[in-house]
């Protein structure tokens, strides 16, 4: 599979590059916590990231003043599994180099994506990458053995609780918690734990 740059003109529908962005007291947070055993790892909202300088300017500039949380995505992984999306961007900041399996809600027809459509983008340390609303993404895939840490950026609340409610049509079947719809592929845990299975074609896996 080829693996572009975030730099790249291929990137261009997918998100864009934020400039102006001092990220090293972040890097410096996130190398502190230590990487699960094995598999990934996720917390919307982490203390010692958003104690960082850097949670004031995503907030103030970034998302225009609007309340925000950091969290971080970290551990190991090389596969897809599954596709997600917010109703708003999400910026990520690697303490490493990390990779991106991207795709575009346009792409889904008749609730399913096949993961042809899928590209795959790398990301340079240090980098604040704003993956836009209308972008399927899901956890970063490491580069080298050792594993990734990637601050994920969000408006407040969001992968936290999913709400109650009726579903009225099919979109709301793929909610898994607030402000995250999800499309998993057969093969993951997540569809065998009851996730909306939306992806059809190969898991990807870079390491392959």
């Amino acid at each position: 599979m080829k693996i572009y740059s975030v730099t790249d003109p291929e990137f261009k529908p997918y998100g864009k590059v934020l400039t102006g962005y001092d990220t090293a007291e972040l890097v410096e947070a996130m190398d502190k916590i230590a990487l699960p055993a094995e598999g990934t790892a996720y917390e919307p909202g982490i203390a010692s990231l958003e104690a960082c300088k850097a949670y004031a300017d995503f907030q103030d500039r970034a998302y225009g003043g609007m309340p925000i949380q950091i969290g971080m995505c970290w551990g190991y992984n090389t596969k897809l599994n599954c596709l997600e999306y917010h109703r708003d961007s999400e910026v990520n900041i690697g303490a490493g180099d990390f990779v991106l399996l991207l795709a575009k809600m346009d792409d889904i027809t008749d609730g399913v994506l096949d993961t042809a459509c899928v590209k795959a983008f790398r990301a340079p340390k240090g980098v604040a990458v704003e993956v836009y609303a209308t972008t399927l993404h899901y956890a970063p895939c490491q580069v080298d053995e050792g594993g990734f840490r990637v601050a994920v950026v969000l408006p407040k609340g969001t992968n936290t609780a999913k709400p109650d409610y009726a579903a009225q049509n099919e979109e709301d079947t793929w909610m898994t918690a607030r402000n995250k719809w999800l499309l998993a592929h057969a093969e993951s845990s997540e569809a065998k734990s009851g996730a909306y299975v939306g992806l059809k074609g190969v898991n990807i896996d870079i390491a392959k």
